[in-house]
């Protein structure tokens, strides 16, 4: 009786001749509605407030004090520093985090499974202290900057140890993105191709890219995003000098200390606002390839 009240069962025949099948609808189905309810209400409360409290707090002014705050000097010399600091890490981490993916996919030696987890590193610690790790490193007493400096060759508080700090951070995305795709897609195709005749590099190119394009998309796509609001390890290793080494993301909470709300707003939702439309927009793009692809 119980199972006739929750439930109401049809039997329609799969065949002409065949056994009837039996398809159960549940006569109530609060129990699915309040679980999207806690989650979109949990999503809601996490970051789509959030995000739109910001919002309106950088427009509260209008269009034109948040135009005026983003065109200050100090804020356009900043974003021109993070965007090359963002295409240099990304195309870093895109060949390398590339290349290892392959390796921890295809290869098998000694460590293999240490070099899995470390790849995790950047996950797992604070980015405060892998610009602090720089810095021992690549200081002016650093195990290695005591020799480069001399030379004129400067790591810390400069270009290259803030996009040594941005690479490490984000070194995770494109290998954790590619390396399923890569055990999924198997080696069963490239080995076909290898027999054709094609070499390493055909093979890479024409078959084995193709498959882990989408696993690199969204693997670069999280890089640039990540890389547009890194702020702790920048924060150590580039002295946040104005004009010189100050990133989008350090004249932000510069704007907050110096009380320069205006600034700190809109920048915040510019960057926001691009990783955002970064991410949406490479999962429509995805479909719309893979719908053009279905009909072909």
């Amino acid at each position: 009786m119980a199972v006739e009240l929750e439930m109401e069962v049809d039997e329609k025949p799969t065949t002409q001749n065949g056994p009837p099948t039996v398809l159960k609808r549940n006569r109530h189905p609060w129990g699915r509605w309040l679980l999207i309810g806690l989650v979109v209400a949990w999503f809601a409360i996490l970051v789509l407030v959030p995000a739109l409290a910001l919002v309106r707090a950088a427009l509260a002014g209008g269009f034109r004090p948040f135009l005026h705050a983003l065109a200050a000097p100090s804020a356009r010399e900043a974003f021109r520093l993070t965007i090359l600091i963002t295409l240099l890490a990304t195309a870093i981490n895109t060949v390398f985090g590339l290349a290892l993916a392959i390796v921890l996919a295809r290869q098998n030696f000694w460590g293999k499974t240490l070099a899995d987890g470390i790849v995790d590193l950047p996950f797992a610690i604070s980015p405060i202290v892998a610009g602090l790790m720089l810095i021992i490193l690549y200081g002016g007493k650093g195990w290695i900057g005591q020799w480069l400096e001399p030379m004129g060759i400067q790591v810390v508080y400069a270009l290259p140890g803030m996009v040594l700090a941005t690479t490490f951070v984000t070194l995770p995305f494109v290998v954790r993105e590619v390396v399923p795709v890569l055990r999924e897609f198997g080696v069963d195709q490239e080995e076909v191709a290898y027999t054709l005749g094609a070499g390493r590099w055909r093979t890479f190119w024409s078959v084995t890219l193709p498959s882990i394009r989408w696993g690199l998309a969204y693997g670069v796509t999280l890089t640039v995003a990540r890389s547009l609001g890194e702020f702790g390890a920048l924060l150590v290793v580039s002295g946040n000098i104005l004009g010189r080494t100050q990133t989008a993301t350090l004249y932000v909470h510069d704007g907050i200390e110096s009380f320069d709300i205006e600034g700190a707003y809109a920048a915040s939702v510019l960057l926001a606002g691009v990783s955002f439309v970064m991410l949406i927009g490479m999962e429509q793009f995805r479909k719309r390839v893979e719908a053009r692809e279905e009909s072909e």
